[in-house]
């Protein structure tokens, strides 16, 4: 963690990205974690993960922890007596309640957010068309979820962002990320989650989330997960029923 004595630096990944298709998309939820740790910390946590996973593989990525066999290292990242706990959040997106709200803001505001989002698969998906037609810049949900980072973790100075390397955030996207936060954000940098263990923390975090957010939406929550990444999820994560 560097501060400087003038602002904290936090880095981010995220999990289920893909533009501003909210509704015909592999993924129904977006997951954006932030992470504040001293690099010398992050690294002793990749560290012992590998010692537990045992895997060849030269990048972990969340899938590793997601396996069955490994439960138990995934229970231990998240626990109280984990590495992690108070060090980072993870932003929810439900993509379709997203859209619902947008269609009201954006296209139909005599209607009804909850209604729109009960309306089906087929008016979601033209909903979701037409915004993109019209409004696409209003669909983009890395910009929400980098202000509630900020938000999050700059109580008391600004914040340094250091992020996965993401084609999304166009140079137009981090204007307005700018634009939006002016002297709370002091910095915001891009790296190869390779490079800094902190982004590879955040890379766990957001793509396990994902999962377990997006089985609960299905049906098929994990009680014990659940209740495991409780303490992360950011209270003013985009969600119909919270966690």
């Amino acid at each position: 963690m560097r501060t400087n004595g003038l602002f904290v630096e936090v880095a981010c990944d995220e999990s289920g990205s893909e533009g501003s298709n909210l509704i015909d998309a592999i993924t129904d939820v977006f997951a954006h974690a932030s992470v504040l740790l001293p690099m010398s910390s992050a690294q002793e946590c990749i560290l012992r993960l590998r010692e537990r996973i045992r895997s060849p593989a030269l990048e972990y990525k969340a899938n590793h922890l997601l396996r069955e066999k490994h439960r138990a290292v995934l229970l231990w990242l998240l626990s109280a007596d984990g590495p992690i706990l108070g060090h980072a959040a993870v932003h929810l997106t439900e993509k379709a309640f997203f859209l619902a709200h947008k269609v009201v803001e954006l296209l139909e505001p005599t209607k009804n957010a909850d209604t729109i989002y009960h309306s089906g698969h087929a008016a979601l998906s033209a909903y979701n068309d037409a915004l993109r037609a019209e409004h696409r810049e209003h669909l983009d949900l890395h910009v929400p979820a980098i202000v509630r980072a900020v938000d999050l973790w700059g109580a008391d100075k600004p914040v340094a962002i250091v992020h996965d390397r993401q084609n999304l955030l166009t140079p137009d996207r981090i204007a307005l990320i700018k634009l939006t936060l002016g002297d709370r954000l002091a910095d915001m940098t891009f790296v190869d989650s390779r490079d800094d263990a902190r982004v590879q923390i955040a890379d766990f975090l957001a793509g396990v989330a994902r999962r377990i957010a997006s089985d609960v939406l299905n049906g098929r929550g994990d009680a014990e997960l659940v209740d495991a990444l409780r303490p992360y999820v950011d209270p003013l994560s985009i969600w119909r029923n919270p966690l």
